[in-house]
């Protein structure tokens, strides 16, 4: 190559055939259909057996209960300072029902804040109770002495969790259980004497607690419910109980909740751009999809249906080292008879997965509609992606009994329903604007119902970033 000739480059040859991006424009490509991130497998919404409603109301009819005081207290913070929120006293055996908010307020006013070491003891067996305490934050077990005299763990108490509320009530009641603390805890403490200073000033508290004394002369079950009279084992000729079973007199009602949205498609678009693909079938396909994930994110997690907030208290259980152990999904179980499913995060389900490991187990599997889903004692644990992970790493596994028969959770459904595309849901045209747009109404009608309190139990704070 002399002086002063030029490389050239592959840029500046000159074109000597068609190039592909040309071609293109005379080529049938091969598409697929619009695909969606968002779409995840629903086990939920799969597995719940569905209950026709007509009215759009559903009524929950249960024997007449007279427990009290079976709930979570919630907390404010502002700094290092923790308050509790007066109406949440509320939830405490001896003020539930009360509703004087004044009173409630001086109430909270009187709890004291103190912060407890990992280790140490908060309230020791066989001391007389003169306080109650209101856990804020950390983690603490209850401990008792077992048959053959060695320390056993009762409980372990989290977040919101209130302990010696007895001694509201009683004033010769003693602790018939020791609480250590696990973690650091943050505590709130009403006494006794604060409590009695507030009711003696107050009318409407020493009103509230004569009535309240009242209701352990009712004879009652293990579960709270107005016990059925029986004479058993009797010879001769006794006079036999008379009985009958009460109701609730207010039964819980679920109406339906609703999730809509409007579609809007151009007509130029759906008139000159549905081949090879419907562009109207597929925009309603993916609202549909967005829509049946928020019907599920709401059946978990909405506050007034949702199987996390009406999952009774001591339904609620903690797991006792953090990770999601066997033994803490035993104890799950144990809660309830005929435990059809799970539902976990699918990091719960790994955090799961790695105690087995670390345990030499290996869970069986089965097949659900070709999916290979992991068991525990039998029962499926399947993968649920509305179930919160929290900033901590921590989050929840549900444990559901199924169905009506079996008085367990069922979803609630309006079938029939005008312009309807599959039960409950609906498509309507409504008509095209001076933009020429066609517009649709995509609509959803759902919720759910525990029929009896021990139909849901769930496994809380459970560690989904630990490793070995």
């Amino acid at each position: 190559m002399s002086v002063g000739d030029e490389v050239r480059t592959e840029q500046d040859r000159p074109q000597q055939s068609l190039g592909t991006a040309a071609a293109r424009n005379l080529a049938t490509t091969t598409k697929s259909v619009p695909q969606m991130q968002e779409i995840s497998s629903r086990w939920l919404l799969r597995m719940l057996p569905w209950v026709d409603v007509q009215g759009g109301t559903y009524r929950v009819n249960r024997r007449l209960t007279y427990a009290v005081g079976d709930g979570r207290i919630t907390f404010v913070q502002t700094g290092d300072r923790v308050e509790v929120i007066p109406a949440e006293l509320g939830e405490l055996p001896a003020l539930r029902g009360y509703e004087d908010t004044d009173v409630l307020s001086e109430l909270a006013q009187r709890c004291r804040q103190r912060e407890i070491a990992a280790g140490q003891v908060i309230a020791s067996f066989g001391n007389q109770s003169e306080d109650v305490y209101l856990l804020a934050h950390g983690r603490a077990e209850k401990v008792g002495t077992g048959p053959y005299g060695d320390d056993q763990v009762l409980g372990v108490l989290a977040d919101g969790a209130y302990f010696g509320e007895q001694a509201l009530l009683d004033p010769d009641a003693i602790w018939d259980y020791t609480v250590r603390a696990d973690t650091t805890c943050t505590v709130l403490v009403l006494s006794r004497h604060d409590f009695e200073q507030v009711a003696e000033r107050a009318d409407s508290l020493r009103a509230h607690l004569r009535q309240l004394r009242s209701i352990p002369g009712q004879r009652t079950n293990k579960y709270g419910e107005k016990e059925v009279d029986l004479a058993v084992g009797h010879s001769g000729e006794p006079d036999i109980p008379h009985t009958f079973v009460d109701y609730e007199a207010s039964p819980r009602e679920y109406e339906l909740s609703i999730a809509q949205t409007v579609l809007r498609i151009h007509t130029r678009v759906a008139d000159l751009y549905n081949q090879p693909m419907n562009q109207t079938e597929q925009q309603l396909r993916l609202t549909v999809e967005a829509l049946k994930e928020r019907q599920e994110h709401e059946l978990v997690n909405n506050r007034d249906f949702g199987l996390l907030h009406n999952c009774e208290y001591d339904q609620r259980i903690q797991p006792h080292d953090g990770a999601p152990s066997p033994d803490d999904m035993d104890e799950l179980l144990s809660r309830r008879r005929g435990t059809k499913l799970f539902l976990a995060h699918p990091r719960a389900i790994a955090a799961f997965g790695r105690e087995l490991n670390r345990r030499g187990l290996v869970p069986e599997t089965i097949d659900m509609g070709g999916n290979r889903i992991p068991t525990w004692r039998g029962v499926p644990v399947f993968p649920c992606n509305k179930i919160p992970v929290t900033e901590a790493r921590t989050s929840s596994i549900i444990a559901l009994r199924t169905g009506e028969e079996d008085q367990g959770v069922i979803g609630l459904r309006a079938k029939g329903i005008p312009d309807e595309i599959e039960p409950s849901l609906s498509v309507r045209f409504m008509g095209i604007n001076e933009q020429a747009i066609v517009k649709y109404l995509v609509t959803a009608y759902y919720s759910a119902a525990v029929l009896v309190p021990d139909a849901v139990g769930v496994l809380e704070n459970v560690e989904v970033g630990r490793w070995y």
